[in-house]
């Protein structure tokens, strides 16, 4: 079977626990998964480290990653850019790894677009109710940019059925092995894996005498 990694990309609502859920992704799997580090133009926030949780690059460095097509993708929110760099992405594929890319919708369906094969998942909470208490719960935030993300919310869901797969973070433990099961159910599926159904053709063929 084809031992290159899939390229799969998880988004969803600001509140619904992406960045949770990818962090216990990678502890329990880190070995088979491998997650995308964005380049973003914003200045890094305290605790960020350049290289672990984004590239920190200037808007003249980052307009050039674009003119050398080095970026998968890319998008441009509240002035500042934000994008994918291709190399790291082609890497971890090539060694065996599966690919996230944890970003929004907008990008997403471009990398959807250049790599048709992309798994999408769209992260939810169980319900709306719980969204807002979870964006209230963080404590981090006014009620003018938690109405904004439940206003984004709106606005986001109506690209939902773009999506292969609903994901539902209700219980952690259970959400995360629910997306490994999908993603790891892709590997087998009969258009990623044309070379070995060949392969497997011939032989049977050769065993008959043909």
């Amino acid at each position: 079977m084809d031992g290159k990694g899939n390229l799969i990309v998880v988004s969803g609502f600001s509140g619904a626990g992406k960045g949770t859920l990818m962090k216990r992704l990678m502890e329990k799997y880190k070995e088979t998964y491998a997650l995308s580090i964005s380049a973003t133009t914003r200045q890094p926030r305290e605790g960020e480290a350049d290289g672990r949780e984004y590239f920190f690059k200037t808007k003249e460095e980052f307009e050039k990653m674009i003119a050398k097509d080095e970026l998968i993708e890319y998008a441009r929110y509240v002035e500042n850019y934000y994008g994918t760099p291709r190399t790291y992405v082609e890497e971890q594929r090539n060694a065996g790894k599966d690919v996230i890319l944890e970003i929004e919708i907008q990008g997403a369906l471009k990398v959807k677009q250049a790599f048709p094969d992309t798994l999408l998942l769209f992260v939810v909470p169980p319900s709306a109710g719980e969204l807002k208490k979870r964006l209230v719960g963080r404590g981090t935030e006014s009620m003018e940019v938690i109405e904004y993300r439940l206003n984004r919310a709106v606005e986001e869901s109506a690209g939902m059925e773009k999506y292969d797969y609903l994901v539902v973070n209700d219980d952690l433990e259970i959400c995360v092995e629910q997306m490994h099961s999908i993603i790891r159910s892709e590997h087998l599926r009969i258009d990623r894996n044309g070379a070995f159904v060949k392969k497997l053709k011939e032989e049977l063929r050769h065993l008959k005498g043909e």
